[in-house]
């Protein structure tokens, strides 16, 4: 069995504050950041997962959230070179960085790229001041286009702009004004996806007032017009790139890739030379995960039964989907396995007629949660 590419994502944990909407692992900061502290158990935790790794190639780093640019550019840099030490990393690898675009994070981005990372990814999500203060957000439009011009004349040629829609009182013409904004910036990729409300989360709790359904239809259509018009295509259910800029990392979590995933709640899943998946996880709670006796929070195979569903729930967000043999490529199954349910999801028009791809249809990616269903383990 070939093993798919690996990727290594780094997770540092802690916000200013808790924005309402959020249900990552993050936590506000309450005290001094225990940078070095930190730095040496990620260290540590991918020293106990490079047995594992095999010595195989490492293609990507994503370094998120939280808010990785509240460390110091030194500390940033030290994890990359400990990363460097311990695990061989592709010549062209993609190494990008969550930064929130404030101005304290700013005055780093030139300390972050001499450090090793080459495409950062800002969390803007709007560029109007009313919608930033109902989304709990600390920065302002301006501090938005300003970090963004920054880092371009520091030398930053991949940058990636999170833009969210269907936010308390928006319209469809504040919506279209958010990727105006944002497209006369010319980002590599823009990651542009609607505000759902999440369980755990404060909006949850005391839920703001949104679009209607037709309201956000409308905003969907208008944007995704609007940015295929000004060159940037929709690979993903909430990604659009310029060609050559689609996200590499995220590509090979959509591929059905492996991941190493190391930091205070990150998850990982690596495929075994005896061609089980398992999934590994490390705690949430930065305090915990601190201590060596208590960092691993568990690990388990994927049950051969739930293989079609995780694949299919990451290559089906893909425009283009995947060559049908990537199933076996990726799963250790036969392909034989899912024709049954392959062939229902065509008649219902959810899957492109083509046994060589596994593509779901512009119906398919409207309906993406039916056509996940038919995948569901009994």
């Amino acid at each position: 069995m070939t093993l798919p590419p690996l990727s290594l994502y780094i997770h540092i944990p802690w916000c200013v504050r808790k924005c309402p909407y959020c249900d990552f692992n993050s936590h506000a900061v309450r005290d001094e950041l225990p940078e070095a502290e930190y730095v040496a158990a990620l260290l540590a935790d991918l020293d106990d997962e490079t047995t594992a790794a095999a010595g195989r190639e490492v293609a990507s780093i994503f370094i998120g959230g939280g808010t990785p640019s509240l460390f110091s550019a030194d500390s940033i840099a030290d994890i990359l070179r400990g990363v460097a030490a311990r695990v061989p990393l592709a010549a062209d690898a993609e190494i990008t960085m969550e930064a929130n675009p404030g101005t304290f994070e700013q005055e780093r981005f030139a300390g972050f790229r001499a450090a090793g990372i080459n495409r950062l990814s800002l969390g803007v999500q709007s560029f109007d001041d009313a919608c930033l203060k109902a989304l709990g957000r600390i920065h302002c439009a301006a501090d938005a286009e300003t970090a963004f011009r920054r880092a371009r004349e520091i030398g930053f040629d991949n940058i990636n702009i999170d833009l969210m829609h269907g936010l308390p009182g928006q319209t469809i013409e504040l919506a279209r004004g958010d990727l105006l904004k944002g497209l006369e910036l010319a980002p590599d990729h823009l990651s542009w996806y609607q505000l759902t409300i999440e369980p755990n989360t404060e909006f949850h709790a005391r839920p703001p007032s949104l679009p209607i359904d037709d309201t956000l239809w409308e905003i969907q259509q208008m944007g995704g017009e609007l940015l295929a018009a000004q060159g940037y295509r929709q690979y993903e259910v909430s990604a659009y790139a310029r060609d050559g800029r689609q996200a590499a990392h995220n590509l090979n979590y959509w591929q059905f890739g492996d991941y190493i995933g190391i930091g205070a709640g990150a998850h990982g899943k690596l495929t075994c030379a005896d061609g089980r998946i398992m999934r590994r996880w490390k705690q949430r709670q930065p305090k915990a995960y601190l201590n060596p006796l208590s960092r691993l929070g568990g690990e388990q195979p994927v049950a051969v039964e739930e293989l079609p569903f995780e694949f299919m729930m990451n290559v089906l967000r893909l425009t283009d989907g995947v060559p049908a043999n990537l199933f076996s490529q990726r799963t250790g199954q036969p392909l034989s396995i899912i024709e049954p349910l392959l062939d229902q999801a065509r008649r219902r028009g959810l899957l492109l007629d083509d046994p060589a791809r596994l593509q779901p249809t512009d119906q398919g990616r409207l309906f993406l949660n039916d056509l996940l269903g038919l995948f569901l383990a009994d």
